[in-house]
């Protein structure tokens, strides 16, 4: 186990154990973009993060774990302060433990207590720990992470090469996407263009990527510790309630409720 500050450089692929674990509590900080030869599981008790891939970004608020397999190129970004716990796992060890054939890219999920219960006990566990005293832990923490409910906290990035200064703007400074027509006009394209390249870049039209961008971002700020007030505010909603109803279409419960 190691307590680390976002200052502080970290490579588990240095380390001989098979399972290693740290645990962090960090203010702002961007990891920037790199990977790892171990899988990682990241969790968040406290605060919230945004992990950002080439051509995806998803929120990783609390009761929420992200997994992360070897070789794929990522970056966590903390805007506030983030409690966090990261733990890697060589990925012989996992595929000799459950022969998990579905955890090849990134995955959201939500996290029970014992779930949490588990990483918590990891994130600190010695890494010179002998593998016969890891196991029955290892063993029961699988079946809690095939378990675990999947969360769709993510958004697909456009590639258009006409979008990329407004993407880097929009992330740089945390701004909501404008309406569909004061989008056009300030790409200089037609509204029904934007749209064609974002159904073909995402998947989606531009009206529901910008709803899933307002929800990732009420989900960060609400995390960090923003009212409901605030927060419908800072993503231009007309009111409260218009955010509350939002939401919860959204997330199935209200601001509040999610909050607690």
């Amino acid at each position: 186990m190691a307590l680390i500050t976002g200052n502080v450089p970290f490579n588990p692929d240095t380390l001989a154990a098979s399972v290693v674990g740290i645990a962090a509590d960090v203010g702002q900080h961007d990891s920037g973009h790199h990977q790892h030869q171990m899988a990682q599981l990241l969790f968040a008790p406290k605060g919230c993060m945004t992990i950002n891939l080439e051509q995806q970004q998803s929120v990783l608020p609390p009761t929420r774990a992200a997994w992360i397999p070897p070789g794929i190129r990522h970056r966590a970004v903390m805007r506030n302060v983030v409690s966090y716990r990261s733990i890697y796992f060589s990925p012989d060890l996992y595929v000799d433990l459950c022969q998990i054939e579905d955890l090849d890219h990134i995955k959201i999920v939500s996290v029970n207590n014992l779930l949490a219960a588990l990483i918590e006990r990891m994130a600190f566990w010695p890494w010179d720990m002998p593998s016969q005293d890891q196991s029955t832990l290892l063993a029961l923490f699988w079946q809690e992470l095939q378990s675990a409910p999947p969360e769709h906290l993510s958004l697909p990035i456009p590639k258009d090469a006409r979008l990329v200064p407004w993407w880097q703007h929009l992330s740089s400074q945390h701004v909501p996407p404008p309406p569909l027509n004061i989008m056009a006009k300030n790409i200089g394209a037609s509204e029904k263009t934007i749209s064609r390249i974002f159904s073909r870049d995402t998947g989606m039209p531009y009206q529901q990527w910008r709803q899933q961008w307002r929800l990732l971002a009420a989900i960060e700020y609400l995390a960090e510790g923003k009212s409901v007030s605030d927060t419908a505010s800072l993503l231009d909603f007309s009111s409260d309630s218009a955010f509350i109803s939002f939401f919860r279409q959204h997330i199935g419960e209200t601001p509040s409720q999610f909050i607690r």
